[in-house]
């Protein structure tokens, strides 16, 4: 009895480790989403130099609380979009490109 228990945890808890990527916010113009630019470095198989390569994931922002400029952590979960598979873990690191334009414009909250 306590191994079919135990079977049926296990899938539960290999379902729950997601796919995280860190990366920095390039865009947050659309409602509840930000587009993520994380850049993957990897050695060339030949010539063993560095190469530097940059993918965008567009990210659920459920509160907007993301800008531009932050650094985030996003997570791999189910498609909420044609293009939205990634939701905002959280910002690592704030930018203060961000402070800098919610300062300029005034009127604006």
């Amino acid at each position: 009895m306590m191994a079919i228990q135990e079977k049926a945890q296990a899938p539960a808890a290999v379902g729950a480790r997601r796919n995280e990527k860190v990366g920095q916010v390039v865009s947050t113009k659309m409602q509840k989403t930000i587009v993520v630019a994380v850049e993957m470095r990897k050695a060339h198989a030949k010539y063993k130099r560095i190469v530097r390569s940059t993918k965008k994931f567009y990210a659920h922002d459920e509160q907007s609380s993301a800008r531009l400029g932050d650094v985030v952590r996003i997570r791999e979960t189910r498609p909420l979009s044609k293009l939205k598979r990634w939701s905002l873990e959280e910002i690592v690191r704030r930018s203060s490109l961000g402070q800098i334009e919610d300062a300029a414009i005034p009127g604006v909250e």
